[in-house]
């Protein structure tokens, strides 16, 4: 089977050029390079969501084309946001340890300056000493090497364990759960060296940008999280494509069989299980500077859920799909969270948004379950098949043509 160059693939090609249509706009739009109509919280809304459409795909690739309902992805995310953080906050107290220790008459010792770090650090715990897992956190370098490292290193085990015992369905469903769990409440202890439950804040103050403002360091974290998701659509569509593509749908649609006709079904569900883990852990790294805090409960099981409801929503099995479901449920929350959504006066109970929210979006869940099961890209399905004619089921190909062949 011959793989279709990506870009001869007009879904690729489109997904791109709105996307970068979008960030010039927003660019233009924002209060740091153009004409102010987007305030620099948004632009930040607007980066944010940007890195869950990136992990969003991701778990599409592990979900809706390999079968893998993976709800621990969000724990990936989650450790990407930590590794960043941990430099973020590591380089920002070095400043100001450094600056108030500049008057002295002795120059402060390394030791001395390593002290006040981790007091500053953590004395809201308790305690001044650095954990083991701080060893790298003064290197940028290996903390960026770290966002991919640990997730993946992770993500590989957990996955050769699972996938050899040939765990599958709502087993393995499980087992991802609780490994997130787990990692969620050894998060939360104050011994764990990441502040227990105050976790890592301050991250929006980015060491050396000192000299430029919010409104620009939101816009450098924006081109940022374009760019990773522009690379990361390009990835996945890579991967999806071919005859590793089919493989892995046909994984999902019948294992025993896939594995009877002789393919090591095991090496291409851990392939895709690490490689999703390692994007979602970067597109962590990117949204925890823009949310300026993290803390365990950014990794606790119910924000695989969630993730997996955004998938669902916008459409499983198509990378497209999976984006728009995370645009349509982050601004969607934004709004009816942020005040944006007016309350209802019902008379006899006035309906908040704040506190219905999460009602309204499970109820959109079982709805698209129920109704839609194709989500909300399966809309643009529909239409490209009523401009197009009834295709089947290879690329270029007509039903109709095809049974006047036969």
């Amino acid at each position: 089977m011959t793989r279709t160059p990506l870009f001869a693939n007009r879904s690729v090609l489109i997904v791109l050029l709105v996307l970068a249509l979008f960030t010039v706009f927003v660019t233009l739009a924002s209060q740091a390079t153009g004409f102010g109509w987007i305030s620099t919280s948004f632009v930040k809304t607007l980066g944010k969501t940007l890195c869950l459409c990136l992990i969003a795909i991701a778990m599409d690739v592990v979900w809706g084309y390999c079968g893998i309902l993976s709800l621990g992805h969000f724990a990936f995310f989650g450790i990407g946001g930590y590794a960043v953080g941990m430099w973020l906050m590591y380089a920002r107290t070095e400043q100001i340890v450094a600056g108030s220790l500049a008057g002295q008459a002795l120059p402060a010792t390394p030791e001395e300056i390593s002290a006040a770090i981790g007091t500053q650090i953590f004395g809201v715990v308790g305690s001044s000493e650095f954990p083991p897992i701080w060893a790298f956190a003064h290197s940028l370098p290996l903390q960026l090497l770290a966002v991919v490292i640990v997730p993946g290193l992770l993500a590989l085990v957990f996955g050769w364990l699972a996938f050899r015992s040939r765990v599958t369905g709502v087993y393995l469903s499980i087992l991802t759960q609780a490994m997130t769990l787990a990692l969620a409440l050894y998060l939360f202890q104050n011994d764990s060296g990441l502040r227990g439950n105050n976790g890592l804040s301050g991250l929006q103050n980015i060491p050396g940008l000192d000299a430029w403002g919010q409104d620009w360091i939101s816009i450098v974290f924006f081109w940022a999280s374009a760019l990773a998701l522009g690379l990361g659509y390009l990835l996945f569509s890579w991967v999806v494509s071919g005859k590793m593509g089919s493989v892995i749908r046909a994984i999902r649609d019948d294992e025993a069989r896939v594995r009877f006709l002789g393919y090591h079904v095991e090496s291409y569900k851990l392939f895709v299980f690490t490689i999703t883990a390692m994007v979602a852990a970067v597109a962590g790294a990117l949204y925890y500077p823009q949310a300026g805090i993290i803390n365990p409960a950014e990794i606790a099981p119910i924000a695989s859920i969630y993730l997996a409801v955004w998938v669902a929503i916008g459409g499983r099995g198509r990378l497209y799909g999976a984006a728009i479901g995370a645009v349509f449920v982050s601004l969607a929350s934004s709004w009816f969270t942020g005040g944006g959504a007016p309350d209802i006066d019902l008379g006899f109970y006035k309906l908040v948004w704040t506190d219905w929210w999460l009602v309204l979006l499970g109820l959109s869940f079982v709805a698209v379950t129920l109704f839609f099961p194709q989500g909300i890209g399966g809309l643009f399905d529909f239409v490209a098949v009523k401009r197009q004619g009834d295709f089947g089921p290879d690329d270029g190909s007509w039903r109709s043509e095809e049974g006047e062949a036969k």
